[in-house]
């Protein structure tokens, strides 16, 4: 895994990976009309953790998409007790935004455990199938595991997310069609960006002279050194 450590373009999607998902959290918090559908602001940029998960297994494998996901866990937790005591910390006496402050940044229990669990849960379901499907495929027809790895792992992500945050808080109805919603939304962003999946996924290969099937790794998500 030396190489790994070196290699700058490794680096590079590594952090927009963590860059994806914390801005993610932060913006979240944001309902907006897309296409006349609500949905969360992070939904912008969310799914591209799963564009640049998608990359780190295809051309680096699942032991280094693993060290990646638990990493944006670590940083997403790190950013989240910052903001945590950057709301409790006493506000100066001439600072009247801290109603707005916990507002837009404050958190909730039940909000960040399922945020976690869905993160967890969603990105590592992502990483093994489409580990997995290359195996299957021969490396042939990158399109269907990006696809069917996302659809398996944003449909976890969004099934354990909203099922921990919203039971009880509104109608089962309500909480379906959200999960569909959120669910369509996200494989159909996987969907328009197969082109520059494909662009990313190539030139790395090329650039990095690397191609790894994982025929012999060990898929438990708790291991970190292998």
């Amino acid at each position: 895994m030396s190489q790994l450590r070196v290699s700058f373009w490794f680096v590079t999607i590594a952090a927009l990976f963590v860059t994806c998902l914390i801005t993610a959290n932060i913006i979240a918090v944001k309902i907006i009309a897309f296409a006349g559908l609500l949905v969360p602001a992070g939904i912008i940029v969310f799914p591209l953790s799963y564009l640049f998960g998608d990359v780190l297994t295809e051309v680096y494998g699942y032991a280094a998409a693993r060290r990646v996901i638990w990493l944006g866990f670590a940083c997403n937790l790190l950013a989240v007790m910052a903001i945590s005591l950057g709301g409790w910390a006493p506000a100066a006496p001439f600072w009247k935004q801290q109603a707005a402050y916990n507002a837009i940044l404050g958190f909730t229990p039940r909000l960040l455990l399922g945020s976690f669990v869905a993160y967890l849960c969603g990105e590592f379901a992502n990483s093994f199938v489409l580990a997995k499907l290359k195996i299957l495929t021969k490396g042939r027809w990158l399109w269907t595991r990006t696809i069917g790895s996302t659809f398996v792992g944003e449909g976890l992500d969004t099934l354990i997310f909203i099922t921990v945050a919203f039971w009880g808080v509104i109608p089962p109805s309500d909480l379906l069609s959200a999960m569909l919603t959120q669910w369509l939304f996200k494989v159909g962003y996987e969907i328009v960006a197969t082109p520059l999946t494909y662009a990313v996924v190539t030139f790395l290969k090329k650039r990095e002279q690397l191609d790894t099937f994982d025929y012999h790794t060990d898929f438990n998500p708790l291991l970190l050194l292998r």
